[in-house]
């Protein structure tokens, strides 16, 4: 009766207003956690997915090929152009004819803006035409006296009404209106060369008689008066070494190298820079014998020179220095998408790119370093039609020998990038051969970017390697000692201590590897490699002779604090390696370890490798030995007490039980390490020295991806091509992280499935 009653009271209490309120107060907390929790994790893998299609949005781009629109059409009287140039603002076209009249005209609709009558004389007629380099605006006429006209191109802009740019378009002479004799002889000047630069003018020039002569004209300026100067022309004969017609002839922009073609296919290359030095430094068959050279242009900065064949592909020389430090001139690489004679080649004036005309009329448009063909398509009737790129690269204009006139736009925002000159060597100007480079930026306007990210990945993954090497080892031993073999007592001191170690900034862990460690690693290099070796023989030899020391001493140390005996034995080690570190040096190395090592060949950078492992390696080393520390400490006690009961001994049940069963979450460890390690940016920033260079040696520097990240990205100007090449940068490393966790999250699952069971 007693009971019943009890039972009555425990149902009334359990259904009592307070206990529901109380029953529901819960259920609500528990379903408001879980929308939370849930909720949480949701818009994790939401921003994450954002992250990823945000850095997919901003690249994207750079892979987009080149696009030609047809904006304007109309006609103009025809005429017999030999050239004709754009503005940069793609308003004003400048058109040059075979008579040597000049027309300036509105681009969009042809109307006449100006004509401009060059000072030559009526007894004199034009016999040749030269353009200098587009960047420049140089051109020359050359006479049938032996004379030539130099004259170059300018536009004014001005804002007369505020707001609406005007421009003005002029004719200069940069070395006066006064006729350039470059034949002495008189002979018609029937091929031109001409190139203008600061101070220095150069032309050279194949005459009737089929003589290859050079003028250089040197200018000099009075200070105080810009518009007074004073001239030195200098004449001198360039022989020719083959009696083959020579059907072009062209002038770098620094007038320094001449290439001289010939009909049968042959270049001649020669050294101009001293006229009284003259010499040709190679002379090469640039084609197969069935196939002629048709077009001949420099890129911008003038270093390579595009040939267009006959058969229609393009190929690229530039000068390389051989064995011996001379320049021989080399075929670096083709472009064959156009089957028709190449007939003309316009290069771009801020970009290694450039734009080819065949005798179909399909215009081709490419890129050099990148290899890429980024279009081509058919937009003119006439072969022979003149065009203009703008310095922009953004317009192009067409004249057809009929009068027909087209403009087009053109849209080609990020033609430097490709597969190629992401991720394989490229072979760049200047350079002995192909390579691995980055460098996004230089003061001069023709350089070549080099945006490779294979040596900066390549940094990651060193990066990475030397940290894992030394953070793996020490935080999953000193786990494992810790969890399974240290006295609680010592256990609460050293595992809060070392994952407090975490919350050190990794600046502070950068500047201190950087200004104190590297340093201190180059002045005591002996000292270093001597503590890496003693450490684990005196670790090793210390405990085997604790296992001699008699039973009494040894039962004076509780169990499970002996590791504090290598405490002291430790610093003891560093100490006397530390002061062994010169003498050694001394005896070993001629007093200067780093200086030994860069003569056997071995480079040596102050912030190298082994900073960086050592620094990360202590910066990664907390996470793997908490998670490592955990897992093992987590296994089951009856697991252990089953083995040992079993007569297995404590170092067996560790390694065939307790690592084991915890192997998943060791493993998760190592993957939570490596992505520390992959995407750590202050410490590989500081300690260095950011060389993008591909090389494992530890001595050597690098540059991580994430550190050129943080280095160039304030410098990108939004939306270019190196903004976007770093969100790339950021791509990859985000994509490389999620393959590895999402790899490392199968493989745990695995090993969780495969010993679950014990």
């Amino acid at each position: 009766m007693a009971e019943q009653t009890i039972e009555n009271s425990v149902i009334a209490a359990a259904n009592s207003k307070t206990a529901r309120r109380r029953r529901n107060w819960r259920e609500f907390k528990d379903k408001l956690a879980r929308v939370v929790v849930t909720g949480g994790g949701i818009m994790v893998i939401v921003a994450i997915v954002l992250i990823f299609f945000y850095l997919l949005y901003v690249v994207i781009p750079l892979f987009n090929s080149a696009d030609l629109r047809t904006e304007q059409q109309f006609e103009q009287v025809p005429t017999n152009n030999v050239h004709l140039t754009l503005d940069e603002y793609n308003e004003v076209a400048l058109s040059l004819d075979e008579k040597a009249n000049l027309r300036f005209f509105n681009a969009h609709n042809g109307n006449e803006i100006s004509a401009v009558d060059l000072p030559i004389p009526a007894e004199s007629s034009v016999s040749s035409f030269s353009a200098g380099s587009a960047s420049t605006g140089v051109f020359a006429y050359g006479l049938d006296n032996g004379q030539a006209i130099v004259f170059q191109e300018n536009y004014k802009i001005s804002y007369p009404q505020g707001t609406q740019r005007l421009i003005t378009p002029e004719i200069q002479y940069p070395i006066g209106e006064e006729l350039v004799e470059i034949d002495p002889q008189g002979q018609p000047l029937q091929m031109l060369t001409v190139q203008s630069y600061d101070d220095l003018t150069t032309l050279v020039a194949l005459t009737a008689d089929n003589r290859l002569v050079m003028s250089r004209i040197t200018k000099d300026v009075n200070f105080l008066d810009e518009t007074d100067f004073t001239l030195d022309n200098e004449n001198r004969e360039i022989p020719l070494d083959s009696n083959a017609p020579v059907s072009k002839i062209r002038l770098d922009i620094d007038q320094r190298e001449l290439y001289v073609i010939h009909n049968d296919g042959d270049i001649a290359y020669y050294d101009v820079q001293n006229i009284d030095d003259v010499r040709m430094l190679q002379r090469i068959s640039a084609v197969p014998e069935d196939v002629e050279i048709t077009a001949a242009e420099f890129l911008t900065g003038g270093i390579s020179i595009l040939i267009g064949r006959s058969d229609g592909q393009i190929d690229q020389w530039f000068p390389v220095r051989d064995a011996d430090n001379n320049y021989t001139i080399e075929r670096v690489r083709s472009f064959s998408e156009q089957t028709a004679p190449i007939r003309s080649i316009l290069a771009e004036q801020a970009r290694k790119g450039f734009v080819a005309l065949d005798d179909t009329g399909d215009i081709g448009i490419y890129h050099t370093t990148a290899e890429r063909n980024l279009l081509v398509e058919n937009i003119l009737a006439d072969a022979n039609a003149k065009m203009a790129l703008s310095p922009r690269a953004n317009g192009l204009i067409t004249v057809a020998m009929n009068g027909d006139t087209q403009f087009h736009e053109i849209e080609n925002e990020h033609p430097e990038v490709s597969w190629h000159s992401l991720w394989e060597k490229v072979w760049y100007e200047s350079r002995s051969e192909p390579e691995y480079l980055w460098q996004s930026s230089s003061s001069s306007n023709d350089f070549e970017p080099k945006l490779s990210l294979t040596p900066l990945t390549f940094g990651t993954i060193k990066a990475a390697f030397y940290a894992m090497m030394v953070a793996v080892p020490l935080a999953i031993m000193g786990a494992i000692f810790t969890a399974y073999f240290m006295s609680p007592r010592m256990r609460n001191l050293v595992k809060p201590t070392i994952e407090i170690m975490e919350a050190l900034p990794t600046v502070i862990l950068g500047f201190l590897a950087g200004l104190w460690l590297a340093p201190l690693v180059e002045n005591n290099l002996p000292g270093v490699f001597s503590i890496l070796i003693l450490t684990p023989i005196m670790v090793l030899l210390t405990a085997w002779l604790w296992t001699k020391l008699p039973k009494s001493l040894r039962q004076r140390i509780p169990d499970g604090w002996e590791a504090a005996i290598l405490i002291p034995i430790v610093i003891l080690v560093g100490i006397i390696s530390m002061k062994l570190s010169l003498p050694l040096e001394n005896l070993l190395f001629g007093g200067d370890m780093p200086g030994w090592l860069e003569s056997t060949g071995i480079g040596y950078d102050q912030r190298n490798s082994l900073v960086v492992g050592m620094v990360m390696g202590f910066a990664v080393i907390p996470t793997i030995f908490s998670i490592t520390e955990d897992a093992i400490f987590s296994v089951p006690k009856q697991l252990t007490i089953g083995s040992l009961a079993l007569g297995a001994t404590p170092w067996q049940t560790l390694t065939k039980v307790v690592l084991l069963t915890a192997s998943p979450a060791i493993f998760s460890a190592v993957m939570i390490g490596l992505g520390r390690a992959v995407g750590e940016t202050m410490i590989v920033l500081m300690a260095t020295g950011n060389t993008p260079i591909m090389d494992f040696n530890i001595f050597e520097g690098f540059r991580a991806l994430s550190a050129n990240i943080a280095v160039e990205m304030p410098e990108a100007a939004v939306n270019s091509t190196h903004y976007r090449v770093l969100f790339l940068a950021a791509l990859v490393l985000f994509s490389a992280t999620f393959v590895f966790n999402t790899l490392a999250e199968l493989v745990r699952q695995r090993l969780r499935k495969k010993y679950s069971s014990l």
